[in-house]
């Protein structure tokens, strides 16, 4: 991905501080078997995958761009496994090596559509045929704060709904259509959308998708 759509200075000067809050749906998991091989792709300092170990589930694997990310997670979480990604989106894992991989709050530090692309890309490459996506990620919002910022920006980053925070990221909110479009090479199972309070402190209106891929091209 290019510096812009993946940030790392930033993600590890922010590691130590920042809270993520989207909320993991267990009931979604209900027919996934504990033994099941688990990605969490973007787990920043391991949250989400402390509440899966807590669930039941065993087999679980964390990976973040950012290594200071991947610090906090290990110190939090000795006993769960982490690793850093030398070159996002490209992962070590094999083809259909896993079956349930976890995007939560990722999409919307990747400002692009192309980076988003080659990231769903990835993903699928490391599903197994029949195995489930679940994206947990930000809508466009339609307060007077987000509207103006949405506006401000939409010229330098040649889209509506990238920003820049005030603290020096770039983040991206989405129109509900645009998730049809990335994950067009995936089956929907489920939807609902969700309020969520950002890493800054700030109550947002998210959407969480489940979506299987195909078993045959």
């Amino acid at each position: 991905m290019s510096d812009l759509d993946s940030q790392v200075p930033y993600w590890d000067a922010a590691a130590a501080t920042k809270t993520f809050t989207h909320p993991l749906h267990l009931p979604w998991l209900d027919g996934i078997s504990r033994n099941a091989a688990i990605l969490d792709y973007g787990c920043g300092y391991g949250r989400i995958m402390k509440e899966l170990e807590l669930g039941g589930f065993g087999n679980l694997t964390g990976v973040d761009a950012s290594p200071g990310m991947i610090d906090r997670a290990r110190r939090l979480h000795p006993a769960l496994r982490f690793a850093a990604l030398d070159a996002p989106p490209a992962s070590p894992y094999p083809d259909a090596g896993f079956d349930v991989v976890l995007l939560f709050a990722v999409l919307t530090c990747i400002p692009g559509d192309e980076a988003q692309h080659r990231l769903i890309a990835e993903l699928n490459r490391v599903l197994k045929p029949g195995g489930i996506l679940y994206v947990s990620d930000l809508l466009l919002q339609d307060d007077e704060r987000n509207r103006n910022r949405y506006s401000r920006h939409a010229d330098r980053y040649a889209g509506y709904g990238v920003f820049e925070t005030g603290d020096g990221a770039v983040c991206r909110h989405h129109p509900r259509e645009w998730f049809s479009t990335l994950l067009a090479g995936f089956q929907p199972i489920d939807t609902r959308t969700i309020t969520v309070s950002t890493m800054n402190g700030h109550e947002s209106t998210g959407i969480q998708i489940l979506a299987r891929k195909p078993t045959s091209p």
